[in-house]
């Protein structure tokens, strides 16, 4: 799943910019990374655990390890106020 990705750190994400269109295109895909998302909130906020969130913006894919501090309908809220698009991101591990 890393290959392809391009590492960055969280406190380049306020910098990129990303498209309102969907990354994930099965049903289920959405489902899941939903449920990935939750896991991480918990492991974040109880935990104090790192994740990896694979994501794209509009020139790449990209993946940032950090803790997740919320999860809102539209997107991810990492340390500092930084957010990702959840329809921007392809997978939670």
């Amino acid at each position: 799943m890393t290959l392809g990705y391009q590492t960055i750190e969280k406190e380049s994400i306020a910098s990129l910019h990303f498209p309102s269109s969907e990354v994930l295109t099965e049903k289920e895909a959405v489902s899941q990374r939903r449920t990935d998302l939750d896991r991480a909130l918990s492991l974040g906020n109880l935990e104090h655990l790192k994740i990896k969130i694979y994501f794209e913006d509009d020139a790449s894919m990209k993946m940032t390890e950090t803790t997740v501090w919320g999860v809102t309908d539209n997107r991810v809220i990492l340390k500092q106020g930084v957010v990702i698009p959840l329809n921007r991101i392809h997978k939670v591990i």
